[in-house]
Parts: C-alpha cells; sequence; structure tokens
C-alpha cells in the first residue's frame, strides 16, 4: 500500500501537466486558426459568456467538438409545424450549425427575440416562431435516461421475481440500499406506515430520475453532457407532478387549516384574511421552492466549472506563457468542483425527494393525528 501511493501521485500529477499542455495546445491552435472570410480571428476577443450560455443551452444538435473549422456533433431531428406550409421533417445538419437557412427555415441569430431558437422567414424577411416539436439535446438526453432506467431497475425486478432470499449482486447490490434508504428514512418516515405505499413508485422514480441526469449532466462527452436538470422547464414539470398529487391527495382537514388554521388568533383572519392568503400563498411557493432550487444548484455548478475553463482563454489572449500557467490552477479549481459535484448531483436529487414526501405526508395529515402527535 505505501508503495502504491508515491505512484497514484506521480500518476495525478503526470495527468495535470499533460491536461494542462493539451488545453494550452488548444488555445494555441484556437488563435492561429482562420475564420471562413479569411480573416485573423484573434482579434476576435474570447467571449466567455457566450461559451458558458451555448453550452448550457438546449440546442438541435449534440456537439462534440469542433476541429479546425469542422463541427463535429451528431445531428438530432427536426419536426415543425407551420401555419402556411404544416409539417417539415428534416435533419438539424441541413441549417449547417445554424449557419444556413433550410426549406425557409433557420435558428435565429444573436440579435433576435427568438435568439437559438428556429425562426421561419417570411417574404418581407421578418421572423415567425413555427410550433417546434423537435428532439433536441435535452430531449434526447430524457430519452437516454429514461432508458438506462428502464434497463437498470427491470434487470434488479428480473433478479428480485428469482427470489427475495438470494443476496444481491451486482448494480443490485449498490442500489438496494438507495432504495431501502429513501422508502424508511424518507417516504415512509414523512408520509407515515399506513399511506406511503401509495406514493412510494413516484418518489423512488423521481430521486432517479434526477440523480441520473445530474451524473450525465456531469459526463462531458456524449451520451452525456446536457443539462436537462439544469433546464427549468424539466424542473417546473417535476414540481407540477408534486403539485397535484398533492391537490388531489389533500385531506378534508388540510383544506381547511389553508382557511381556518387552529391556534390562529382571530384578528389575523378577520377583518383581513392574513393567515389563509399566508397559506393559500404557501400552497403554490412550495413547487416554485422546488423547481427553482433544483434548477439553480445543477446551473450553477455548470457556470463555476465553464468559467474556470474560460479563464484559461482569457489570460491566453493576454500571454500564452499565462495561459499555460492559468490552465493548471483552472484544472485543479474544476477537478474539485467536479467532485463537489458529484456530490450535490446526490444531494438534490435526496432534498428534492425529501420536500415532496413531506408536503405530500402535510397535505394526507388529518386532524386527530395532528392533535396526537402534539400532544
Amino acid at each position: 500500500m505505501t508503495h502504491k501511493k508515491p505512484e497514484m501521485l506521480k500518476a495525478f500529477r503526470t495527468f495535470i501537466i499533460l491536461s494542462a499542455f493539451v488545453l494550452a495546445t488548444f488555445l494555441t491552435v484556437k488563435a492561429e486558426e482562420p475564420n471562413a472570410a479569411g480573416t485573423d480571428p484573434a482579434v476576435e476577443k474570447f467571449n466567455a459568456s457566450k461559451l458558458i450560455m451555448e453550452h448550457i443551452a438546449d440546442s438541435y444538435e449534440w456537439h462534440i467538438a469542433k476541429i479546425g473549422t469542422t463541427h463535429v456533433s451528431v445531428p438530432l431531428p427536426v419536426i415543425l409545424y407551420s401555419s402556411k406550409s404544416g409539417f417539415h421533417f428534416f435533419i438539424s445538419s441541413k441549417l449547417h450549425h445554424g449557419t444556413e437557412s433550410y426549406s425557409g427555415f433557420r435558428v435565429a441569430g444573436e440579435e433576435s427575440k427568438f435568439k437559438g431558437k428556429i425562426v421561419e422567414i417570411a417574404a418581407d424577411g421578418t421572423e415567425m416562431r413555427p410550433f417546434d416539436f423537435s428532439i433536441t439535446k435535452n430531449v434526447m438526453s430524457l430519452f437516454v435516461s429514461i432508458l438506462f432506467l428502464v434497463l437498470i431497475f427491470t434487470s434488479i425486478a428480473k433478479r428480485y421475481k428469482e427470489g427475495f432470499d438470494r443476496p444481491p449482486k451486482g448494480i443490485q447490490s449498490w442500489l438496494e440500499p438507495v432504495l431501502l434508504f429513501i422508502r424508511d428514512d424518507v417516504v415512509k418516515a414523512s408520509i407515515g406506515e399506513e399511506k406511503y405505499k401509495k406514493y412510494l413508485p413516484y418518489l423512488l422514480t423521481v430521486f432517479f430520475f434526477i440523480l441520473i441526469n445530474n451524473l450525465m449532466g456531469l459526463i462531458p462527452i456524449i451520451p452525456g453532457g446536457a443539462n436537462l436538470t439544469g433546464n427549468i422547464a424539466v424542473t417546473m414539470v417535476l414540481a407540477l407532478f408534486t403539485f397535484v398529487i398533492i391537490l388531489f391527495s389533500g385531506s378534508k382537514d388540510y383544506y381547511t387549516h389553508l382557511v381556518n388554521a387552529p391556534g390562529i388568533p382571530w384578528w389575523l383572519k378577520l377583518p383581513i384574511p392574513l393567515m389563509p392568503f399566508v397559506e393559500i400563498m404557501g400552497v403554490f411557493t412550495k413547487p416554485f421552492v422546488l423547481m427553482v432550487r433544483l434548477f439553480a444548484n445543477i446551473t450553477a455548478g455548470h457556470i463555476i466549472a465553464l468559467g474556470f475553463y474560460s479563464l484559461i482563454f482569457i489570460f491566453g489572449e493576454k500571454s500564452i506563457y499565462a495561459g499555460y500557467g492559468v490552465s493548471i490552477v483552472s484544472i485543479l479549481f474544476t477537478i474539485f468542483m467536479g467532485l463537489l459535484e458529484l456530490l450535490v448531483a446526490f444531494i438534490q436529487a435526496y432534498v428534492f425527494t425529501l420536500l415532496s414526501a413531506l408536503y405530500i405526508g402535510m397535505a394526507l395529515e388529518q386532524h386527530s393525528e395532528h392533535a396526537e402527535k402534539s400532544h
């Protein structure tokens, strides 16, 4: 074991140096690379915010790398419906990475209010948004994560069908403690022994869906790299599921307490219904908090990591030697952020599931149960 430690440190040091060399070399190639117009792009300053937003935003292709002037990417299906010309089906490569138009459609540029979205070009040159049903990078990532979940849990279910007396093996031995933890310490503890089974499938699905997409977002190569749980539309839908379950599962006492909570002084209810207003607003703010918390934490992690990488190019514009020097520091901080984001991936899945379970448990609680617990 003592012999392995120096070897591991030596290998880690070599990895850092090689990574810094590759990144700094890429910086040199980028500075020397001529653009299509034949001008020298070295005079164009590096735009860190543009780089970061392009990486965390959704797109119509799955970009992998850029080698010279060649974009290496996976084209995705574009499905549009125009009120003038009907349905259109084509591959995103027809748009040539957003630089050209095809069949009267193009990707809106920086100056457009539809920036990054496919627009239809009218005869007078104005842009209109068609109905867009395209399979974007986030949608494809969603399909991939669902496929992973189905494959993983069908294999585990098959193992359990063979008998519960058999010891777990493989991925089952990794996930069984997590399953039991979510069931016993999160769902059962929050909702109650008698009622938790009805909501367990949903809460387990939410937990593993968020977890696997958080982890996939940390992998820089396909099929990872998409920012699915950092997309507010995705977190909004997850929060709406919890919101709808609460609305339809809430007990009579739950709705009664919203407008006439016991133990609250009458002057907070009449003549101005202050507390009923606060309680009803709380019904809507809870799912809103669920949505924003997950979105903000995952997106922030990506932005910080990309910010460290951007420092290499920002300093490299000043001096190639500064680019080399900063690259080492940037890589070290990015590795640290990667480990921190790995922890955040589990924590955010746990927090979303725990709060959802708590909110559902509060909605199911009967007045007699509440009085008994208080006693």
